[in-house]
């Protein structure tokens, strides 16, 4: 078993070095945190040590920690605060106008995940903070004025601008009540270098996602990103009417893509291609004071054995994803009885994602979720009881069936047959994947209720799924990283 990873930090935290170059701080852009995780996976391999030990003087350094107190309690396992800044000083113009990069930087933090290791290392936890989080930041410094500032109501992503990485660490420990050990901060030019330096990503989508804001365009189905295409993708927040919750879990869909990219592709055991990603991470992190490159090496070591169904993802849960506050503007606030909880368990080194049979076949995503739809079941002359059996087994993977069973108004069907109003065709095939071989069959006018007749071929029902999980009593929606890779 591989021995658990301690920290090479002091017990004190020393004062931070002066950066050797500053980075501006971030405008939109999406998914930092897979570039630092390629690295920690990249030095589980045997050449990990070589290329690792001599970079961390390439490592720029922020104060994140300094003059804080008052902090909660250290518990089990590694907390890491992973923010992004939008770093594009080494893209040129024609890279820019690609990929829709051109405005201003608003010198704030677009998105801040909060990563828990396990204190065993067999398990990591990502937590994405909404940007637009109500929060109330501890009387600071002003970055920019100077001035000193009250304990006052901000939106999270804001604290950077007020106050740099320590502001931001200390919002988010007061807001969490979670002990943050490191801080990293990653710029979206080394996100696009590291993508491509592995080869590329694979996605999967069950439906199109366009933006032009950001130029994304993927068909439904899977698509191989390089680095240009999955910046877009991880950035776009105009997909649909989800706004920054969405591309929060496109965010966390594709770090597990890339998590299974790395571990299966064989990129740990290929020197040269090892050295190109640790390099073009590295180049660009910056990191507090105290994380340096054993630390880095260590915990890949630690990790030798992670696998995308290692890792488990979810959002802070909300109660008010548009809520008014004056002065600041519209804010999403937290579920005051969720979100604690959630906390805790990672304060407890708990796991997130409910424990789940993984011996069967895997779920099949579709489009709309299986509790949005309606679905009345008739007997088509099936065999004794396969009517009752379809019901039963649709309402198992989470279709609303509606009545009883009873006789088919088609009469007898030799094959299933799904009958549906047309302005209700997602859902129709959303069903349809649940019954595979079942007919498709219009009926314009029958509403929002789904019809299937059970024929005489025998028909079993095939478990499916939301593309994000639904929130159980007590329990919080998280996903495991083999559950959001293509299957």
């Amino acid at each position: 078993m591989t021995a658990p990873f301690r920290s090479s930090r002091p017990a004190r935290r020393r004062a931070a070095r002066p950066s050797p170059r500053r980075r501006p701080p971030g405008t939109r852009w999406g998914l930092r945190i897979g570039a630092v995780t390629s690295v920690l996976l990249l030095a589980a391999s045997g050449v990990g040590h070589a290329v690792v030990t001599g970079v961390e003087n390439g490592i720029g350094r922020v104060d994140a920690f300094g003059g804080m107190s008052n902090r909660p309690g250290g518990g089990d396992g590694l907390n890491f605060l992973v923010v992004g800044t939008d770093g594009r000083e080494r893209l040129g113009p024609a890279e820019k106008r690609k990929y829709h990069l051109g405005g201003a930087p608003c010198h704030c933090t677009d998105t801040l995940m909060l990563v828990h290791l396990s204190a065993d290392r067999d398990r990591a936890s990502v937590v994405s903070l909404p940007r637009d989080s109500y929060a109330e930041v501890p009387a600071h410094t002003d970055a920019v004025t100077g001035r000193p500032r009250a304990q006052h109501a901000i939106k999270l992503n804001a604290a950077y601008a007020e106050g740099g990485p320590s502001l931001t660490v200390r919002t988010v420990e007061h807001m969490t009540g979670v002990h943050i050990d490191h801080y990293l901060e990653v710029d979206f030019t080394s996100f696009m270098r590291s993508v491509d330096a592995v080869g590329g990503v694979e996605i999967c989508s069950v439906r199109p996602l366009r933006d032009s804001y950001t130029g994304l365009d993927l068909p439904v189905g899977k698509s191989r990103l390089d680095g240009g295409q999955a910046l877009q993708y991880v950035r776009s927040r105009h997909v649909d009417g989800s706004a920054d919750l969405g591309r929060m879990q496109r965010q966390q869909r594709f770090l597990a893509a890339l998590i299974h990219k790395i571990t299966s592709s064989g990129v740990l055991m290929n020197p040269i291609r090892f050295r190109d990603v640790a390099d073009t991470v590295l180049g660009s992190v910056r990191a507090d004071s105290g994380f340096g490159a054993n630390d880095l090496v260590d915990l890949g070591q630690a990790m030798r054995g992670f696998t995308p169904s290692s890792s488990e993802f979810t959002s802070v849960p909300l109660a008010n994803v548009a809520q008014p506050v004056p002065g600041v503007g519209s804010t999403v606030r937290w579920d005051p009885v969720r979100a604690p909880r959630l906390f805790q368990a990672i304060r407890e080194d708990k796991p997130l994602a409910a424990h789940r049979d993984r011996t069967g076949p895997r779920a099949r995503v579709v489009d709309v979720p299986p509790g949005q739809i309606q679905v009345q079941v008739d007997d088509g002359n099936a065999p004794a009881g396969q009517d009752a059996a379809v019901a039963r087994d649709l309402r198992a993977t989470g279709f609303a069936t509606t009545g009883v069973p009873g006789a088919s108004p088609l009469g007898r069907a030799p094959r299933t047959v799904i009958a549906f109003d047309p302005r209700w065709d997602r859902s129709a095939r959303s069903l349809s994947a649940a019954l595979p071989g079942a007919e498709l069959r219009p009926a314009v006018g029958r509403g929002p209720v789904m019809r299937v007749t059970v024929g005489r071929d025998p028909q079993a029902v095939r478990r499916v799924r939301a593309e994000e999980p639904s929130q159980q009593p007590g329990e919080v929606a998280a996903i495991t990283g083999d559950e959001a890779v293509c299957p």
